[in-house]
């Protein structure tokens, strides 16, 4: 499938919804991003992701990397794409200007990065990670590091690498075994294997940086004996020369499922000089940093997979003949009409489109709070932290799940040929299905939110955006054409907070009460955070139609979208609700033996 980068909606959300304009002129370091700049890199990013990118998709999973002595090659073109890429000034885009960023915006980051993933999520996950590794070493790494690694990192020559997880060692990194040595040199000797290394190994640049969780001797049992390194593939010399390759290598690479252009990889450290990031033992502090960062463009990866199923099933919908309309005929001139007028096949595209567009409008929110909690000061950065703190979580877990449903909805319109290699849904669907797991599984997001984000916080969180969204609710009770979005969203954040309150009520008596409710109340979370944002769409829509506005079509399909989804989306949220109702007894009920067959 050939992509087409979804420019209007795109620009409709940034510009329309979120008002990045004046949301960029509260803070001194983006008040010169103006909408024309905006547009001019979002126009940039979607020619190189049709033209360059898009091609390189389906041959970059059918080639796969190469492992060959411990050396990794990407598939064919995709080097040239990331030379290229780097040329653009991507890599650049949100570093320091101190070291040769362009110090913009993470919402601006995040809209191209989902016009890069949607093209080619295998290819965006390069420097995907890098942009972490520069962020953890801009708010951790000392002021030597920052000068030895940050440069080439921004220009994209180097790339960057997190490396938390181990064999016996997932998402529990309590687990984590790699040991760090004291050298009396000030350096560490780093000693361990990590798996599922995105990126760890590949021939796109001159060296990698690895960001290494491992624990110093004597450190405390648990995360909180755990620090952080930087460990380069090659040693950097004092004028910043490459110099002796580190004792840190690729054991193998994975065979995967999906994603298959990106190098997964076994990375050993055999003694690998490595250089402390912050204070000893508190790296999983440091680390988070980067893992929130990772969260959120894990999130934006179920939008590419909803946005790349509804372009592959809209095409085929309306070119693929099958059956008449119950009410009539639509092509009286052709053998049958086209699937479009199906009731079926309209629900499943509607139900992309819908996850697609609320999806980005939720990464672009989301974004938003980043850039003023990277960016801002005062009760704002407070107050943007915290609701991101809420938000990222269900971001993770939410849009990656709809975004793989939406992917199978891609395949299923399509029908056989969707289960074939030819049109690229399937893929859609197996380089989707990671994004439910890694950078935290959506069973650990779901238990973070109620967990430690919501009843951690005895609830302030939750009513921080219950609060936007009465808000909302309240500047608009009036307005007649609003209270088929108003009157559900006033109803589904009571039965928020009821349900908040019943969990905690359920977790007094038992704690598994908590895991037991969390998947579910992470759905219904989700659920009605799209709605508010969807109701928030709906009006900007309904005051352009009134106005009489030359882009009536946009803005009325945006509308019914809108309807759709309170109409035939947002009542999923009762089976989550009363799943929540019933308690963790009938997960728990039965002993391990009885599991059997």
């Amino acid at each position: 499938m050939q992509y087409k980068a979804p420019l209007r909606d795109i620009k409709f959300v940034m510009h329309e919804l979120l008002n990045s304009t004046a949301h960029y002129q509260t803070m001194n370091d983006y008040a010169h991003v103006e909408a024309d700049i905006v547009d001019s890199y979002l126009e940039t990013a979607a020619s190189f992701a049709e033209n360059e990118l898009s091609p390189l998709n389906q041959s970059g999973d059918a080639e796969g990397c190469h492992f060959s002595n411990g050396e990794v090659t990407t598939p064919k073109g995709f080097k040239e794409a990331y030379k290229q890429y780097c040329e653009l000034g991507f890599t650049s885009l949100t570093a320091e200007e101190e070291f040769g960023g362009q110090n913009m915006p993470m919402s601006l980051n995040s809209a191209i990065s989902e016009i890069i993933g949607t093209a080619n999520w295998s290819f965006g996950m390069y420097p995907g990670l890098s942009e972490g590794c520069m962020a953890t070493l801009e708010h951790h790494g000392t002021d030597e590091q920052k000068q030895k690694y940050l440069p080439n990192l921004i220009a994209g020559e180097w790339t960057g690498v997190m490396c938390l997880t181990e064999p016996q060692c997932g998402s529990d990194l309590n687990l984590v075994r790699t040991k760090a040595e004291p050298n009396d040199d000030g350096t560490y000797n780093i000693k361990g294997s990590k798996i599922w290394i995105s990126a760890g190994e590949h021939d796109m640049s001159d060296n990698i940086i690895h960001i290494v969780l491992a624990r110093l001797p004597n450190a405390p049992a648990g995360t909180k004996g755990l620090s952080l390194f930087v460990v380069p593939k090659f040693m950097v010399n004092d004028d910043h020369s490459l110099g002796a390759r580190n004792a840190v290598s690729c054991g193998s690479i994975e065979h995967k499922m999906g994603i298959k252009a990106s190098a997964t990889c076994v990375m050993n450290y055999d003694g690998a000089t490595g250089f402390l990031i912050g204070e000893e033992n508190r790296g999983l502090n440091a680390m988070f940093t980067f893992m929130n960062v990772a969260r959120i463009g894990t999130a934006i990866q179920g939008v590419t997979a909803a946005q790349f199923a509804f372009q592959g099933g809209l095409a085929f919908a309306k070119d693929r003949l099958a059956f008449r309309s119950l009410d009539g005929t639509k092509a009286p001139e052709k053998p049958a009409d086209p699937i479009i007028v199906h009731p079926a096949v309209r629900d499943m595209l509607l139900t992309t489109k819908a996850f697609a567009e609320g999806g980005r409008a939720l990464i672009g929110y989301m974004s938003q709070f980043a850039d003023t909690v990277a960016k801002g000061e005062g009760e704002a950065q407070e107050y943007a932290n915290q609701m991101l703190s809420l938000l990222t979580p269900i971001g993770k877990a939410f849009l990656t799940e709809t975004g793989l449903e939406a992917a199978g909805h891609g395949v299923q319109i399509l029908g056989g040929s969707g289960f074939c290699t030819e049109y690229g849904l399937e893929q859609n669907v197996r380089d989707t299905t990671i994004s439910c797991i890694y950078e935290g599984t959506t069973q650990i997001q779901s238990l973070d939110l109620i967990g430690r984000k919501v009843l951690g916080s005895q609830g302030k969180l939750l009513v921080n955006f219950t609060n936007v969204i009465q808000q909302f609710c309240d500047d608009n009770k009036d307005n007649e054409a609003m209270e088929q979005f108003i009157t559900p969203l006033l109803n589904h954040i009571k039965q928020w907070g009821e349900l908040t309150t019943e969990i905690g009520k359920q977790a007094a008596e038992n704690p598994e009460a908590v895991g037991g409710a969390a998947v579910d109340y992470m759905y219904f979370s989700g659920y009605v955070t799209q709605a508010y944002l969807w109701a928030r769409m709906a009006l900007i829509a309904q005051t352009e139609i009134a106005k009489g506005n030359s882009e009536h079509a946009f803005y009325d399909a945006k509308l019914k979208t809108a309807q759709f989804y309170f109409t035939k989306l947002l009542p999923r949220t009762t089976t989550y609700a009363q799943r929540i109702s019933t308690g963790v007894e009938p997960y728990m009920s039965m002993d391990v033996e009885q599991f059997a067959f």
